[in-house]
């Protein structure tokens, strides 16, 4: 039995209560070693003002089964699982920014939304989220150098802008549509658009792989498109593309099933100015 985490409506839902809680250090690694009273007494940020874990959560159940179950509404909470190690967080609702972020291993699992700044900065581990993620997914924290390291992360609805952008290894997929600019100077690493992907897609990107699987249309200043500094390369038909939609399709990803994976794909090459060693790839339709 995992460690439940049960939010009261009235403190996370009253401006006048808290705003925002952040709750850096409830890790499953952490609380695995403490008493269900000492995890009430965690320090956690309400408003920048330190109060008490057992301040907005009912706590019961098991710390010892390295896995914390959050109830409720979390999208006021922030810093959820970041750091993680080890051991498994589920979100049973919408949970606030920066959750996963700089997460090193373990997995994190949220069956609603994901706010701002999902799993930045991330270097292992597994993050997947049945809903929608905003702005800056997977991507890089002010002043990084990189984003993403390593890791998988599966967000089955659409994202905002800039998700996955100066990504170094790992491996991102998004089941809906893509706000601007994902894979912004993308250094390393996959990602993988289901839906239609945003204007200025892989801008900058020096190496690394884009999918585009599903809606492509070519630049006309608004619609999404493949930038205009790509260039295009062959028409063929790789077997790793194969291999991919069945991995997808192993982990959950309901797109996968959608996608001729083994038929022809358009390689473009990009971004030309930035030495043109990235690649997008589109589904040739038939």
């Amino acid at each position: 039995m995992p460690l439940f985490l049960t939010a009261r409506d009235q403190s996370l839902n009253d401006n006048q209560v808290c705003r925002h809680l952040s709750v850096q250090g409830l890790l499953p690694e952490v609380v695995s070693k403490q008493s269900l009273s000492d995890i009430k007494r965690m320090p956690v940020l309400c408003d920048n003002q330190t109060s008490r874990l057992g301040d907005f959560f009912d706590v019961d159940g098991n710390p010892n089964d390295d896995q914390i179950e959050c109830i409720g509404d979390f999208s006021r909470v922030h810093f959820l699982g970041a750091g993680m190690q080890s051991g498994t967080i589920v979100v049973q609702g919408n949970i606030g920014r920066h959750a996963g972020e700089q997460m090193r291993g373990g997995n994190l699992l949220v069956k609603g939304s994901a706010a701002d700044w999902l799993a930045c900065g991330m270097h292992g581990g597994d993050i997947q989220v049945y809903g929608d993620a905003a702005d800056n997914a997977v991507g890089s924290l002010p002043g990084d150098r990189y984003g993403m390291t390593g890791g998988r992360v599966l967000i089955h609805g659409s994202v905002g802008s800039l998700s996955g952008s100066r990504m170094r290894r790992g491996f991102l997929a998004i089941g809906g549509n893509a706000g601007e600019a994902t894979g912004f100077e993308l250094l390393a690493g996959t990602i993988v658009i289901a839906g239609t992907p945003g204007p200025h897609t892989g801008l900058g990107m020096r190496r690394g792989s884009i999918v585009l699987s599903g809606t492509i249309t070519h630049c006309d200043g608004n619609t999404a498109c493949i930038p205009p500094t790509f260039t295009e390369g062959a028409i063929w038909r790789p077997l790793f593309m194969g291999l991919l939609g069945k991995q997808l399709a192993n982990l959950g990803f309901p797109p996968a099933r959608n996608t001729a994976w083994t038929g022809l794909w358009q390689q473009w090459h990009g971004d030309t100015l930035a030495g043109s060693r990235g690649e997008i790839m589109t589904l040739v339709k038939t």
